[in-house]
This record gives C-alpha cells, structure tokens and sequence, in this order.
C-alpha cells in the first residue's frame, strides 16, 4: 500500500511539473511573439498613403520639355460655361465669371504661356463684327484656344470661319447651330492643328435636350521658338 501510495505521489508531481512546463512554455510563447511583433513594427517603416500624382491642369501625364500642358472643356448645354485651363492656370471658366454664350477666346503669349487676353462672342444675338476685329489683330506665335458656349455659329459668317480656318481650324467650316466644338491652334502654323474636336447638333444623338454632350481634350502644345 505503502508503494502505491508512493506511485501515486511521484505521478501526481510528474503531472503537475509537466502542466507547470507546458504553462510556461505557453507564456514564453506569448511574450516571445510580442517581443517579436514589436521589433518587425519598429523595423517597417510607417505606411503612409500615397498621393496620386497630379500634373498641370489635371493632365493624364507630364508634357515634355518645350511644350505648354493644356486642358479644355466646351459648355454644357445654356447652363454651364466652358472651361480652359493652361500650365495649371485657370484662364476661363462660370467660376472666374468671364465665358458667355457664343465663342469663348483665350489668347496666349506662345512663348512664355502669359495670358494675353480673354473674352467671348454672343454668335446668337450678338454681332460676329467683334469676333473679326480680334481674329485679325491677333499677332504672330499667339497661341488661341476657342470653345462653344450654347449656339456659337449662327452669326458666324464666311470671314469669320476663314480667319479662325487660317488659326489651323479643320472643321469651322461645318460649325453647325448649337455644335459643340473645342479648339487649340494659332497664329502662323504651318498645318491644320491636332487640338480640335466637334460634335454635331442631332436630336438622336444629343446628350443634353437640344444640345450634345460636353466635349473635353488635353494635350501638350509646342512653345513658340524666337
């Protein structure tokens, strides 16, 4: 009896120095992995997040060297002017209260990017007279950018759109009632510009009732050399 008694006891504290080991072992583990833990965090360095990057005037990418970032939007509709923007400067806009109904018309120093002038040209109501006089006084290497705003054809006569065809316009000659055109080109270029998009007017196809969608384009334009 006296043996069993002690093999009870020899087992009993087998056991329980067993659950003691298995105890610490576990709290080993625990404090190990926090050690752990706590050295991998302060060895990573701290996440921030990342800015997209943004380029001049919200462009898709950098214009290269010797060329002026441009973005520009025609109107929407009689509602909302249109919008140019060049070398992350806003020129026109319903913001800066300058665009109207018509022909809105930027004019830019080609080689610094300085803004020359501003002002648009009511093609419905207005007198196109205006619209001539500036076409003919604008002065070599100007850079011109131009957007419809409602209607900006309807006074928009045979030299109006021969001036504005010699800007490097390829469609002027088709601007229909209540088009939506957008135009980058200037004075004394040598071929028809690439900057230049137009929609027609068409009650199946317009976006807006009685007008067509927005149209928007961005580009990189060539600075003017001396």
């Amino acid at each position: 009896m006296v043996r069993a008694g002690g093999i009870l006891k020899l087992a009993g504290v087998i056991i329980a120095f067993g659950l003691a080991v298995f105890l610490v072992f576990q709290l080993l583990d625990v404090d190990m992995d926090f050690k752990l833990g706590s050295i991998i965090a302060r060895a990573m360095p701290t996440q921030r997040p990342i800015k997209p990057v943004r380029y001049k005037c919200g462009l898709s990418k950098v214009c290269p060297a010797g060329h002026l970032a441009f973005k520009i939007a025609s109107g929407a509709a009689s509602v909302v002017g249109p919008r140019m923007c060049l070398e992350d400067k806003l020129l026109m806009s319903g913001v800066k209260n300058n665009v109207g109904r018509g022909i809105n018309v930027a004019l830019v120093n080609g080689k610094t990017g300085e803004l020359i002038k501003t002002d648009h040209y009511d093609m419905w109501g207005g007198d196109v007279a205006p619209l001539i006089k500036v076409l003919k006084e604008i002065e070599e290497g100007t850079i011109v950018m131009m957007a419809s705003f409602d209607d900006p054809s309807t006074k928009l006569n045979a030299e109006a759109r021969t001036l504005i065809g010699e800007l490097g316009s390829s469609v002027i000659g088709n601007l229909g009632f209540r088009d939506n055109w957008i135009f980058v080109g200037g004075k004394g270029i040598k071929t028809k510009s690439p900057f230049e998009q137009h929609i027609k007017n068409s009650a199946d196809t317009n976006k807006f009732e009685g007008w067509p969608e927005v149209l928007e384009m961005e580009g990189c334009v060539p600075q003017r050399g001396d």
